[in-house]
């Protein structure tokens, strides 16, 4: 039962997909974080949908891009792009570490939220556009789940900038060596099905994910010395436009 409420808790917390509602207890989150993934296949899958269904329905290229790019968005409520500007206001004001976390619990949004939220979202509008071989959509499809998968594995495994909030919540209430290994054996599956679609494209698409998972904690630690909430959702938008990106260059050059 544990299990079970735990999948709810995680496609309650990171997605808009209606599930039963109950009341959270700390055994039900042990391994909440075992699930976070799955909204990431939930993408992708809705995504391939889509792409199938607008080559037989002969949907212009415009529309398919846009609706491509607004299904996370619409299943996530855009769940990681309020951590994604929330970041970037931080990581951008330049100021010592203390204020930079009260800039991150700060729901007002700044200048440079906005500024980069533009800026991440032409370009991966403009990538996505480009990806028009089925083997690079099925690659870049489970991109979304392997993000989640490192990120999870972020949680329980990276240092907290502070000792409150959900990431804390989360990570403190985890069953960390189950969900660890829970992860990486979810991790080595995703990737195992992104090389088998297409082995070197996928080989490069993956190595951008574990470059940006690197450049995470390189970044997370010098500019708040660990990870928060926040920036678990900026994460997951890197590594996933770092993958989309990556794509978008091999289907040009191919």
């Amino acid at each position: 039962m544990h299990i079970l409420k735990s999948l709810v808790i995680a496609f309650s917390v990171y997605s808009k997909i209606p599930v039963p509602q109950f009341e959270w207890k700390e055994e039900d989150m042990k391994y909440m974080l075992c699930f976070f993934p799955w909204i990431g296949a939930v993408i992708g899958g809705c995504i391939c949908l889509l792409s199938f269904l607008c080559r037989r329905l002969s949907v212009g290229e415009m529309c398919y891009s846009f609706l491509g790019v607004a299904i996370p968005l619409i299943i996530t409520g855009g769940f990681h792009v309020d951590g994604f500007m929330d970041t970037m206001d931080a990581f951008h004001s330049y100021q010592p570490k203390e204020r930079k976390l009260e800039i991150l619990k700060d729901s007002h949004i700044g200048a440079f939220a906005v500024i980069m939220l533009a800026v991440y979202g032409l370009i991966y509008l403009g990538a996505f556009s480009e990806i028009t071989d089925n083997g690079l959509l099925r690659i870049v499809c489970g991109g979304f789940f392997l993000s989640r998968c490192l990120s999870g594995i972020s949680v329980v495994s990276f240092p907290s900038a502070k000792k409150d909030g959900m990431l804390y919540l989360f990570a403190n209430n985890s069953q960390k060596n189950i969900v660890k290994g829970s992860l990486y054996l979810q991790c080595v599956l995703c990737i195992c099905f992104m090389l088998v679609q297409w082995f070197w494209a996928g080989s490069i698409i993956v190595l951008s994910a574990f470059l940006s998972f690197a450049y995470y904690y390189y970044r997370t630690r010098k500019e708040l010395d660990g990870i928060t909430g926040d920036t678990a959702g900026y994460f997951v938008l890197i590594c996933e436009g770092s993958m989309l990106v990556v794509a978008a260059v091999i289907n040009i050059l191919m």
